[in-house]
């Protein structure tokens, strides 16, 4: 039975930090240095010794801004060479859009360790000083597991699956990571992964079939991955990489929305996350003649709607497009004569995604044989699950406005304009960013018979939990419980099977109001994660899962004054003290 000393985390996350090699365009030498910034898209870079010399003015000049607010020329000084830096952050940043490569006066490579996924570096570009993974870092750590017994494996987030072996052998070298932890700490890994980094950790399981021999898969997985905690994983994609393919997405970069769009569109990862049907099986390629059942995402065609213009005299004047035709390339097809990009899309999902010889990463997945999984994402927020385009008359990359959003709310659809939207919405939303339908997927590797507790977020005493026990869950179908809810509590409803699969444990969590970017620093997580481990070490364990039945302080700052009560709220747990 492994204990926390013999555990190794691994943290999937795509790389925070980006070591620059910058080409100095006098003397042909070479500066490093680093740039740290938030996951996609948000990264620093510059380029070369010209960019350089305007950092450091920029850098001098601001405080001056501040000091002189009056001075209109000091102003509008530090704002040319704020354009400047952010035109050498995007030039760096891009890549060549058919082979992937480096603008050759700057070559952009991610960080390594532990500063690559925790902190962001301050700048007026990517913003002020921020937390990513620190919290969960040091929630590890807390909780007995070494700091270097915590490897982050963060990758090149612009690239395609292809590409990152290719060009980083990024799953070569993450095989001999999980073989030298097994080797360094005598015991399996803990793998956790957050949003794209669950596709990265799929791309890695598929490759790794074609490196092990077959009868050696499950026996390597056995012995190197103790469990996979699957975070806010878009497992049927996210609708808001249309958005950001068609019109941009800027993250509150201080660049246009066109130019945000240039610069996404370069990456080879700009379809990773595309929304794709549940019913797309590798199988079947280009599911020409698809059928099945509705779609979660809903068509145009489907909704009563007013606001589309004419496009050109002759052609459609509407189009509509579910997730299967976004991911098997009918909708860069439709518009190519209105959008010169996407022809390039098309050569790109072709050849990088449809065409890959490991995996159609836009194909829904099975259960990977793996022994313990835990897929958690937040619930019931709201989310955009559909668009509706029209041209600007404005050149690429300008060329498309958004004229209205269709959102999921709590069960229903609505659009920007407040308007009640016919489709297939699921019995709740997603978290802001994933919609529902995606991240709920993992539901499908439940078995038959699924054990359900709902128990509010916060420490509790168990006054407040609802069970049910051996619910039957068809495949391919949600499992909604019949439980009530207080609206003013935040749960956490927790699915479970140790039954269907001999040997192997499934999980599904969902949090309340969880936001997708900010939920891997939720103190409730990494609470229930530390919590299912600790009980997983335990030889005299009879449970499958650890008990939902109380939840008390775990650490100081969990412990509070009761003013109600005049007392301290977890006497048992905690002492106040003078």
């Amino acid at each position: 039975m492994p204990t926390p000393n013999d555990w190794t985390v691994i943290a999937i996350q795509g790389a925070t930090t980006l070591t620059l090699s910058l080409n100095n365009a006098n003397d042909g030498t070479d500066t490093s240095f680093r740039c740290r910034a938030r996951p996609p898209p948000r990264r620093s870079a510059w380029s070369p010794a010209r960019c350089l010399r305007e950092r450091r003015r920029v850098h001098r000049g601001l405080p001056q801004v501040v000091r002189n607010h009056n001075s209109r020329l000091c102003v509008d000084s530090a704002e040319s060479m704020l354009l400047s830096a952010v035109n050498c952050w995007l030039k760096c940043m891009t890549l060549d859009p058919y082979n992937q490569t480096d603008n050759p006066e700057c070559k952009s490579r991610p960080d390594s360790g532990l500063s690559a996924i925790t902190e962001l570096d301050p700048g007026y570009i990517t913003g002020p000083l921020s937390s990513v993974w620190k919290e969960w870092v040091k929630w590890c750590i807390e909780f007995g597991i070494e700091a270097n017994s915590i490897i982050a494996a963060p990758y090149d987030w612009r690239l395609s699956p292809s590409k990152l072996e290719e060009r980083d052998l990024y799953f070569h070298k993450l095989k001999l990571t999980f073989e030298t932890a097994l080797k360094l700490r005598g015991g399996p890994s803990l793998v956790l992964a957050h949003s794209l980094g669950n596709n990265v950790f799929r791309y890695f399981l598929e490759w790794l079939k074609l490196e092990i021999p077959p009868k050696q898969y499950i026996k390597w997985l056995d012995e190197h991955i103790h469990a996979y905690f699957a975070v806010g994983s878009p497992f049927l994609g996210a609708t808001q990489t249309v958005k950001a393919t068609l019109s941009g997405e800027t993250f509150g970069l201080p660049v246009s929305e066109g130019t945000a769009r240039s610069m996404f569109s370069s990456f080879g990862s700009s379809l990773w996350m595309m929304p794709f049907s549940k019913y797309c099986r590798a199988d079947n390629k280009y599911w020409k003649h698809f059928s099945g059942g509705l779609e979660a995402y809903p068509s145009v065609s489907e909704v009563a709607h007013n606001n589309f213009s004419s496009i050109e005299c002759g052609l459609p004047t509407q189009l509509s497009f579910s997730a299967r035709e976004i991911s098997d390339g009918t909708f860069f097809k439709a518009i190519e004569d209105y959008d010169p990009e996407s022809k390039r899309l098309l050569h790109l999902l072709e050849k990088s995604y449809h065409g890959d010889p490991v995996l159609n990463p836009l194909t829904p997945w099975d259960r990977p044989p793996i022994k313990n999984i835990f897929c958690i994402y937040g619930i019931d927020s709201k989310t955009e699950v559909g668009y509706y385009f029209a041209p600007s008359g404005k050149p690429y990359p300008d060329n498309w406005i958004i004229t209205d959003v269709i959102y999921e709310i709590e069960g229903s659809l609505f659009s920007r304009s407040g308007n009640l939207v016919e489709g297939n919405p699921g019995p709740t939303s997603g978290d802001e960013t994933v919609p529902y339908h995606s991240l709920s997927w993992c539901k499908n590797w439940l078995g038959p018979k699924v054990n359900i507790t709902r128990a509010p977020q916060s420490e509790h005493d168990g006054s407040d939990i609802q069970v049910e026990l051996n619910v039957e869950h068809q495949d391919e179908a949600d499992i909604v419980p019949n439980m009530t809810r207080s609206p003013r509590v935040k749960y956490i409803t927790y699915y479970e099977d140790s039954e269907s699969i001999p040997g192997r444990k499934t999980a599904v969590w969902e949090l309340d109001k969880a936001n997708h970017r900010n939920i891997v620093r939720s103190p409730v997580l990494m609470r229930e994660v530390w919590l299912q481990m600790w009980h997983d070490t335990r030889p005299d364990a009879t449970l499958k899962f650890v008990t939902k039945a109380k939840r008390g302080p775990l650490r100081d700052e969990d412990c509070y004054w009761d003013y109600g009560k005049a007392r301290c709220a977890w006497p048992e747990y905690c002492e106040y003290r003078l």
